[in-house]
């Protein structure tokens, strides 16, 4: 219904590049740079200009984007109120999720959606908060729970619809027989001369741990680096360290290490949210998706 060669500029935009424009859109990137190069002629006007080795969006191209990225809000609505013309829930709802939010928050989701709703198909898929914005854009994706960062959607973007989904707290991890295992809680202050084990591939996992211990009073001595939580928890069982981890994290058996709940001033939390193409909330497979989402969060406070 929309000229497809919008989708191609607004993907281009995304991801910065040609080549990846083409990745992202199932293309090679000669065709992406033929529509483009098509697009360009028909409006009478010059989208890209060379950069080096790369091409730079014209100021005509980020007026036709801010046109089209209202086009394509304005469909996601019009599929939404044509979905009132059909008798029950059907179709798919395509899922993306950081790993501990999959497995607390979407799975049980899914299998709420799959026991009201038979007939709509669920897909999940463990990706990056950073891959949010380009998945959902290039409609890989319908729904992404990501953590907020620089790298995600800006509240205030346009393209994107935006819930809070869980305000999570972050706990202290110790092995099993620590000191600061047997007071059931700690402050954050209380870990000041311990090592930590730092996850610095988990941009915003890393500098939650490096402002919270700024804000106790202190910089962390990072002895060791992991950044999956099975890993990270291997490392602190066997006393390389102590971490701060999510609640929703998975763990071992409680005889290798111990959750701390933190008190105090500082108790460190992340924000985990839901993230749409601005318009699609109100497709009743995606609507029946948030709420069953917003259920499994609720459940985890």
């Amino acid at each position: 219904m929309i000229d497809p060669r919008l989708q191609t500029l607004r993907v281009l935009r995304e991801r910065g590049t040609v080549t990846a424009a083409a990745e992202a859109l199932h293309l090679t990137p000669s065709t992406v740079s033929q529509q483009l190069r098509q697009l360009a002629r028909d409006l009478g006007v010059d989208l890209l200009e060379a950069q080096g080795r790369r091409v730079r969006l014209t100021a005509a191209a980020h007026t036709v984007l801010r046109h089209a990225d209202v086009l394509y809000a304005q469909w996601e609505c019009a599929r939404a109120d044509l979905a009132d013309h059909r008798a029950g829930i059907s179709g798919q709802v395509r899922f993306i999720s950081v790993s501990s939010a999959l497995a607390a928050l979407v799975a049980p989701a899914a299998a709420r959606l799959r026991a009201e709703h038979p007939c709509l198909a669920v897909h999940m898929s463990e990706k990056d908060s950073d891959d949010a914005a380009h998945l959902l854009l290039a409609r890989h994706a319908d729904i992404a729970v990501v953590i907020p960062s620089e790298r995600t959607p800006a509240p205030d973007d346009a393209r994107f619809g935006q819930w809070p989904v869980l305000d999570e707290p972050q706990d202290l991890l110790v092995p099993a027989g620590h000191p600061l295992a047997a007071a059931g809680t700690a402050r954050l202050a209380d870990a000041a001369e311990e090592s930590w084990i730092g996850s610095p591939d988990r941009s915003d996992q890393h500098r939650l741990l490096l402002a919270s211990c700024a804000a106790g009073g202190y910089a962390p001595h990072i002895a060791h680096e992991a950044n999956e939580w099975f890993a990270v928890s291997a490392l602190v069982a066997r006393g390389f360290g102590v971490a701060l981890i999510p609640r929703l994290a998975p763990l071992p058996p409680a005889d290798e290490v111990v959750r701390v709940p933190l008190r105090g001033e500082v108790v460190p939390r992340r924000r985990v949210i839901a993230c749409v193409r601005r318009g699609s909330e109100d497709q009743p497979p995606i609507a029946r998706a948030l709420e069953a989402l917003q259920d499994a969060a609720r459940e985890r406070a």
